[in-house]
């Protein structure tokens, strides 16, 4: 247990300081361009996450979001798959301090003040309908690789739909609770107000209930495949409760 929310931790604070990180440098190396500065963090982000799931995913499964925690531990419980009952808590909270440790961690490298909260406002509908989109769209890659047995293109499949998202979304795709939150502890260009977070916590829990009702519709057994989820992990002992 201890090794799986390290990993939980370690994998979602390094993601964070990357999209953090790489926010940063793009603003200092591409003033007054905002598309190229999108693209550069958003190219940074997907191959840090594809790193990261390879690095982390044989440990605890890399899901560094709570909604694919969330999601794997409810699909697998008809199926006693997935992530047992006793780790959901403890993956949601190492993925929270997680994020804001990264968010302090890249303002450290670049010489900011540790802990700065953001004024970056990011509200309106269309940028909900975003993250509902973004987030369904998650879970459907997800659970689709792990449902056909191809848990191995995951580290370039799901980095590469982060980085295709960033464009086809409105909101450039957060996707996930606790990066959502992480990323409000920095006044950068990767930053989201604190008074805009509830708006998009509630559209990405909107899009894990879409996404898990469109999982069971195109894969009904997907539960079974709960537990590998996104990288195929040794079992968990029998007689685990789950």
């Amino acid at each position: 247990m201890g090794r799986r929310l390290l990993a939980e931790f370690l994998g979602t604070a390094l993601l964070v300081t990357a999209v953090v990180g790489s926010g940063i440098m793009a603003s200092t190396l591409s003033p007054g361009d905002v598309g190229l500065q999108l693209l550069q963090n958003a190219i940074a982000t997907a191959l840090a996450l594809g790193a990261l799931i390879l690095i982390f995913g044989p440990v605890s499964g890399a899901h560094f979001n709570p909604v694919v925690s969330i999601a794997d531990w409810a699909l697998g419980r008809r199926a006693r798959t997935g992530l047992p009952t006793t780790l959901l808590a403890g993956y949601l909270a190492a993925q929270t301090t997680g994020a804001v440790a990264g968010s302090v961690l890249a303002n450290l490298m670049f010489d900011l003040d540790p802990i700065t909260l953001s004024t970056r406002t990011r509200t309106g509908g269309h940028l909900w309908l975003g993250e509902v989109v973004a987030t369904c769209g998650l879970l459907l890659l997800v659970f689709a690789l792990a449902r056909t047995g191809r848990t191995a293109a995951a580290p370039a499949a799901v980095g590469a739909y982060i980085g295709a998202a960033y464009w086809f979304t409105s909101s450039t795709s957060f996707a996930n609770p606790a990066v959502t939150i992480g990323r409000a502890f920095t006044d950068t260009f990767a930053g989201i107000a604190p008074a805009s977070i509830p708006g998009f916590l509630l559209a990405q829990f909107a899009g894990l209930a879409i996404g898990a009702g469109l999982v069971l519709a195109l894969y009904p057994d997907a539960g079974r495949a709960a537990g590998d989820v996104l990288v195929g992990h040794p079992a968990t002992a029998e007689g685990d409760p789950r």
